[in-house]
């Protein structure tokens, strides 16, 4: 297994789980039970590890893509930007969710501020989570991407041009 396959095997928890965990977390606010709550900050927690595993190898999966046909430095450049900016959203609130945590079973007073913050940080989170899942499947899956029926016509237009058709 190369850095590219782990980086494709690991960097989906963080995304999927922030959105698992936002609407676990609403739950919990909703039914005030901190059970429920707890479940949302130790999912924030495990995407925070995985944004972690996906950063280090983000790196050398970006050695192998870039080998790529139709994989072009800038759409790299776009993902690792937004990864980078969803990383950061996901260490804080794998921080919040600590604190989160031990508020809840101290049963602090300022346990709910704390669970409002997560819920802010989680939705912030989940736009970075969108514009990252999307940049990075643009890398490979050409279909998505905003250029595709001009890169389709190139891709025709180069086909005619070397099989000698003047059509």
């Amino acid at each position: 297994m190369n850095d590219a396959h782990l980086h494709m095997v690991v960097n989906h928890f963080p995304i999927i789980g922030i959105i698992l965990g936002f609407g676990i977390l609403v739950t919990g606010l909703f039914l005030k039970n901190n059970s429920v709550k707890n479940t949302a900050y130790c999912l924030f927690i495990v995407g925070a590890i995985f944004a972690a595993v996906s950063m280090a190898t983000g790196e050398g999966a970006e050695e192998i893509a870039e080998k790529l046909p139709s994989v072009t430095d800038q759409i790299i450049e776009t993902h690792e930007e937004m990864a980078e900016k969803l990383a950061i959203v996901l260490y804080a609130l794998g921080v919040i969710s600590l604190f989160g945590l031990f508020l809840n079973y101290k049963s602090h007073t300022k346990a709910i501020f704390v669970s409002y913050i997560a819920v802010v940080v989680a939705i912030v989170g989940m736009f970075f989570g969108k514009q990252t899942g999307t940049s990075g499947g643009e890398i490979r899956h050409t279909e998505i991407r905003e250029n595709t029926v001009n890169t389709a016509s190139d891709i025709q237009n180069e086909i005619q041009i070397e099989e000698g058709d003047d059509h």
